[in-house]
């Protein structure tokens, strides 16, 4: 018994000891402190390299309001306990308050990208607006760095919902690479960064969920939508920040979510870069963004439209009318036709076709091709402006500057009521601005240029000369010769 014990003794004694070895003995970790970073034969597992280069181009936009306070303290302000009960209101002396003074309120938080090196920043429309649409009073730009600039608004496109802003400083600003978003595909993995809810610079990863969702209705009537969706978070806040790809270039400006709380769902939306572009050039150059017309009204295909119109897809844009003495109407386009086609861009949806015009200048001639009756068709159109303005600087002629040429259409030589023998070109528009105003009396008609016979506006400028010019025009009714004098 004596010896068993001792046994026992022994082993739980041994145990304690192997224990107590146990206990006290370093832990042995497998350490591998290095940074990630891409190897070969290894997946990217980290993008922190591409962050660190693409997050001090996105600052955080705040805007404010000045608010002017009244010269002198009314007396009906300063005893109003009197009146809630009742009480004689005692005489109180005005007090003078310093002239003009005002206060400053705070109206919004938003995100914006830094585009270039020399300073401008491109953001959206609504972080630069009140909550009642109207231009705020200031607005401020903080780097990712903590410094901040008061920045001057370039210009600002509402149809679109982007705005561009301009900041200055002694030293280049770190300006984002830019991509071509028209290369995006769907599963390409983006980062949304921006200052959601003023917490900071964050950046929240997803992929490309959808590209060209244009039938939203998230900017309201009359806009331009080709948004860009993404699983990545966005939320309050994000408004004007970046939309990046892989490689830490820029894609697209976030803009909007859908969500029925307030927060992200997984349902977010970026102006593709190359409208933003579109736009933000524009902007800077002119102030304003010129929009081609096409000036008829076109609405989406459906199954049992496409099946009466004997098509076999849903593709196209139906004409459901156009509009009298539009570039359209003087093209030949007809209500009835089917769209599928813009110069070398194919056309989709009534929507499409909208957004693809609006990128074109005035004045710009587009091949459009259609289908009509069964057949198909292109008929050349020189397009117009939205917005009713047409000036020298967009109309695309290289000698007459400010003078929009297109081929003569039937429908337009029977509203002019022009002869059947009368070929030539039609002089459509001529700019205020324009060294030839007084020259060209609209209608008229180009038949000949230093008797050379001209049939394209492409005719009209090959044959024109630096200095004297004869031209034989159709106008008021009657052919004549006048002449025009083009400096070199």
């Amino acid at each position: 018994m004596k010896a068993v014990l001792a046994a026992v003794s022994f082993l739980i004694s041994s145990v304690l000891i192997l224990s107590a070895d146990t206990l006290t003995a370093p832990l042995q970790f497998d350490l591998n402190l290095e940074p990630i970073y891409a190897q070969e034969g290894q997946p990217v597992v980290s993008y922190a390299d591409i962050l660190e280069r693409a997050t001090p181009s996105v600052v955080a936009v705040y805007t404010a309001r000045f608010i002017k306070i009244s010269n002198t303290r009314s007396r009906q302000n300063i005893p109003d306990i009197f009146r809630q009960f009742g009480l004689p209101v005692p005489e109180v002396e005005e007090e003078p308050q310093p002239e003009g003074r005002e206060r400053r309120q705070e109206v919004g938080a938003g995100s914006g990208v830094i585009v270039s090196k020399n300073g401008y920043v491109v953001t959206n429309h609504h972080v630069v607006v009140d909550e009642r649409g109207g231009m705020v009073d200031e607005i401020r730009v903080r780097l990712g760095d903590g410094s901040e600039y008061v920045a001057e608004l370039i210009g600002s496109d509402q149809k679109t919902d982007v705005a561009v802003l301009k900041i200055e400083g002694e030293e280049d600003f770190p300006a984002i690479t830019i991509a071509d978003s028209n290369n995006l595909r769907v599963g390409d993995v983006v980062f949304a960064i921006g200052n959601p809810l003023s917490v900071g610079l964050t950046a929240t990863q997803g992929i490309v969920s959808a590209t060209g969702r244009n039938s939203l209705g998230i900017l309201g009537n009359g806009s331009y939508e080709d948004f860009i969706q993404t699983d990545a978070s966005i939320n309050l806040g994000n408004s004007g920040g970046a939309l990046i790809d892989a490689w830490g270039r820029l894609v697209g400006i976030n803009t909007a979510i859908v969500s029925g709380t307030g927060g992200s769902i997984g349902i977010g939306f970026a102006i593709p870069l190359n409208l933003v572009r579109n736009v933000m050039t524009n902007l800077i150059e002119s102030g304003e963004v010129p929009r081609g017309l096409l000036g008829l009204f076109p609405e989406n295909l459906s199954q049992e439209l496409a099946e009466a119109f004997g098509l076999d897809s849903t593709k196209g844009a139906l004409v459901n009318q156009v509009q009298p003495d539009s570039p359209a109407e003087r093209g030949g386009i007809r209500h009835g036709d089917v769209i599928v086609q813009i110069n070398d861009i194919e056309i989709v949806s009534a929507p499409q076709l909208r957004l693809t015009v609006s990128q074109m200048m005035p004045g710009t001639e587009v091949d459009v091709k259609l289908i009509r009756k069964g057949k198909t068709k292109t008929v050349p159109v020189i397009l117009g402006s939205v917005s009713g303005r047409v000036a020298s600087s967009t109309l695309q002629q290289d000698i007459l500057e400010g003078i929009m040429l297109e081929r003569l259409s039937d429908s337009v030589r029977d509203e002019l009521e022009v002869p059947d023998d009368i070929e030539g070109v039609l002089v459509s528009e001529v700019a205020d601005d324009s060294p030839y105003f007084d020259k060209f009396t609209r209608p008229l008609i180009i038949i000949e240029v230093n008797g050379e016979v001209t049939k394209t506006p492409k005719d009209v400028e090959e044959n024109l000369v630096p200095g004297s010019n004869r031209l034989y025009v159709w106008t008021q009714g009657r052919a004549r010769f006048m002449a025009i004098n083009i400096e070199e």
